[in-house]
């Protein structure tokens, strides 16, 4: 009492972690500190080696600088002990109710947090949890730096040792406050109510913005953390918004599984050959090749097209029994058709202009073989009628 008028009268305003340092300094001083000066915190000694996720670990650890929200206090002597004297009574939360993958926006509603699960830290109570979490995340930035410093830039043992153990400490801590504000996420969640993003997408969205707020705040400015997170929390859900937004302006169609297959090219190249086998129908049904009776006749019955009904096929021998020529001719109509019909597919199935050009010569030349003939029958139907006049 006489210490608050003391400070009162002078002008002087305690800060919350001194006042929360104040409550707890007549307690025991033997609270979870990660040092304290002494090994007893390490039971059974210093180890001789690392396990292989130890190893692991610190080779991330390693891989980049650590970084962390400095404070004078950190410098200060018996800091260590100073830090983490205090907050032995902050309640941990308990996470049980949390199934984040049942809830919806619709079947969300009914179920809410009760209040005795939900645990609201003040802001003396934050200020001493994000303290020792950053002065945690000093320390292995110290060791960090002697190492580096040093001409074999690895650590040694005891300094292994000491960034794993940091490095838990301040795990444990930063897992404590996100997981005392899982609930802020999931509030927001379901007050943004984007319809184009899945729930759960939202709300992993929102977790992860969580720990890298706890990451980023600073307690010494004085705000509460969720203010801060809040914010934090909106971008991130913004930032989804308008990534799904881009994916459906390049990707306007639904996702089909069936693109996915392994045999996505088999079943493309078979779809690709069914819509050519119809459309080499159509040009025999509508005659686009300008086939000739024979032909027409030739193609039709060797390939089982006749009255546009599939039916068996037959054999060149019957087909030129059929026209009264031999098999061998057959053959060779059979040839010419389907050169035709190819470039007819080629030319307009296909948009080939070199097809389009050479099946334009080629009916030039039919054309001038037709002529050709014709006239060779009308010299010999002249020749025969001045021989019978002649008579």
């Amino acid at each position: 009492m006489e210490t608050t008028m003391r400070h009162t009268m002078t002008g002087k305003r305690l800060s919350p972690l001194e006042q929360e340092r104040k409550r707890n300094r007549g307690g025991s001083s033997a609270i979870l500190a990660p040092g304290a000066g002494n090994k007893a915190a390490r039971p059974g000694g210093v180890r001789r080696g690392l396990s292989a996720e130890d190893e692991r670990l610190m080779k991330a650890i390693m891989s980049c600088e650590q970084d962390f929200i400095p404070s004078p206090a950190f410098e200060e002597e018996e800091a260590e002990q100073k830090i983490y004297s205090v907050g032995h009574d902050i309640p941990k939360p308990d996470t049980t109710w949390y199934h984040p993958v049942m809830d919806d926006l619709s079947a969300a509603r009914g179920r809410t947090v009760k209040s005795a699960q939900q645990v609201i830290l003040t802001g003396a109570q934050e200020k001493i949890l994000f303290h020792q979490f950053n002065y945690a995340r000093f320390r292995i930035w110290k060791i960090q730096k002697d190492v580096w410093e040093s001409p074999s830039r690895q650590p040694a043992q005891e300094q292994a040792e000491e960034i794993l153990r940091w490095y838990r400490v301040s795990d444990r801590i930063r897992e404590q406050i996100a997981e005392t504000n899982l609930a802020l996420v999931l509030a927001m969640a379901k007050r943004t109510r984007m319809s184009e993003v899945d729930f759960a997408d939202l709300v992993s969205e929102g977790n992860m913005a969580l720990l890298r707020a706890v990451d980023k705040f600073d307690a010494g400015r004085g705000y509460k953390f969720s203010t801060y997170a809040c914010r934090a929390i909106l971008k991130a859900f913004s930032r989804q918004g308008m990534k799904l937004s881009k994916y459906r302006q390049r990707f306007p169609t639904d996702f089909d599984p069936k693109l996915e297959r392994s045999n996505f090219l088999e079943t493309k190249r078979a779809t690709f050959e069914k819509d050519a086998a119809e459309e080499v129908k159509r040009i025999v049904s509508e005659n686009r090749a300008d086939l000739t009776e024979v032909e027409r006749t030739v193609i039709e019955h060797r390939f089982g097209l006749e009255t546009g009904e599939l039916e068996k096929p037959m054999t060149l021998e019957q087909v030129g029994q059929i026209i009264g020529v031999t098999k061998e001719r057959v053959r060779q109509i059979q040839n010419k058709a389907m050169e035709k019909i190819r470039l007819q597919l080629e030319a307009h199935f296909l948009g080939n202009l070199e097809a389009l050009e050479q099946q334009r010569q080629w009916r030039e030349q039919d054309a001038a073989k037709e002529g050709n003939e014709n006239a060779r029958a009308a010299a010999a139907a002249a020749a025969a009628a001045a021989v019978a006049s002649m008579n």
